[in-house]
């Protein structure tokens, strides 16, 4: 949806430079955040989620670099909707094979017992990572093009942001791909992992086939950028650029080249059933999501529980306080005027009386 609102929003954002800028930083940071947070997690849904905040940070840095990257953030949110939805189905799949297990230490060498399953889900990981000429490789390695054509400090450094994404994605999706289908049978005993049922894969081999097609269909041609050239770049040109475009093409390929190895070279062996304790502060620290929950309870949860207290605090002093005070006093009063109501007719006469003298008093002090 931001996507979509930055991108349909284009007149007000090529208007403003400084928010675009802001709009690509997010995005930068984004696309890196979910990356990095990704290749620590072991259950495969959280893995898939930090990689869909990752690719969605590439599409709002796409859309943050104006006309020349209206389309490619769209048509990556078209490519990232195949092959994503197609790879949580298939996480669904497993899960149903494996009787709701998500720990990817827990799985291992299923590609064996759900060759559907794996090959679908397999279509979808060649998509993500960018390998040519599947999906993903059309949509990013253009976005890739687009940050260094932005030209000057700023292009070099979002350009080297998104292919250090690219390395980081295809280190993680190697990793998920290796410990759930690959590798030695890590599963508890008793458990019989089995392929889906027609009704589960069906849709998954559809999806596959929108992550090996997509990206052709959308690109071929220019189709997608000249489809949206009336509404994002009504005076559509040919952009500047900053690095041919083979070259950008082979960066992107290094970069997934460069991911793949790293985690082949790291997973490729038997693994344990549970995650290691004696890692790296970087480790521990990306187990934790970066420490952002922490960040969030100490900077706002914590102090907003403290102001919590003391509005409750004030709450009940001051303003029950003072609308406990408007009461007593009324019900004070109320119980001074309760004694001159005896019931005694004698005790109303002097009363009477008092009042009478009082008047005339009074009258007298006037006529004096």
């Amino acid at each position: 949806a931001g996507v979509y609102l930055i991108t349909r929003s284009n007149f007000v954002f090529d208007n403003a430079p400084t928010a675009q800028l802001a709009v690509v930083i997010v995005g930068t940071i984004t696309l890196l955040f979910g990356a990095i947070i990704g290749m620590a997690k072991d259950d495969i849904k959280k893995a898939l989620a930090a990689s869909t905040m990752s690719q969605i940070g590439y599409m709002i840095m796409a859309s943050g670099f104006g006309p020349a990257g209206y389309a490619f953030a769209i048509m990556h949110l078209l490519t990232h909707g195949f092959f994503k939805a197609g790879m949580f189905l298939g996480a669904g799949s497993v899960m149903h094979g494996m009787h709701d297990e998500v720990n990817m230490r827990r799985y291992g060498g299923l590609a064996k017992f759900m060759p559907i399953t794996s090959i679908t889900f397999g279509l979808g990981y060649l998509a993500i990572i960018g390998v040519p000429p599947f999906a993903g490789f059309y949509s990013k390695d253009k976005i890739i093009e687009t940050a260094f054509n932005a030209g000057g400090v700023q292009g070099v450094l979002f350009g080297s942001a998104a292919l250090l994404g690219a390395v980081i994605t295809a280190f993680y999706m190697t990793r998920l791909m290796l410990m759930t289908f690959f590798g030695n049978k890590r599963w508890a005993e008793g458990s019989e992992p089995h392929e889906s049922p027609f009704l589960m894969w069906a849709p998954m081999a559809v999806l596959a086939v929108g992550s090996v097609a997509s990206g052709y269909l959308l690109y071929s041609g220019k189709a997608i950028v000249k489809w949206l050239a009336p509404v994002v770049d009504k005076d559509h040109h040919e952009h500047t650029e900053f690095l041919p475009p083979i070259v950008v093409t082979t960066l992107a390929v290094v970069a997934v080249i460069i991911g793949v190895s790293i985690a082949f070279i790291k997973y490729r062996g038997e693994l344990s059933e549970r995650a290691p304790t004696e890692v790296s502060i970087f480790t521990r620290v990306t187990r934790r999501d970066l420490l952002q929950d922490d960040a969030n309870e100490f900077l706002f949860m914590r102090p907003g529980q403290k102001l919590t207290q003391l509005l409750v605090k004030t709450d009940e002093s001051v303003i029950d306080g003072a609308v406990r005070a408007v009461g007593s006093s009324a019900l004070g009063s109320a119980r001074g005027m309760r004694k001159l109501q005896t019931g005694y007719v004698r005790n109303y006469a002097l009363l009477i009386l008092i009042g009478a003298l009082v008047a005339l008093f009074a009258a007298l002090v006037v006529t004096l």
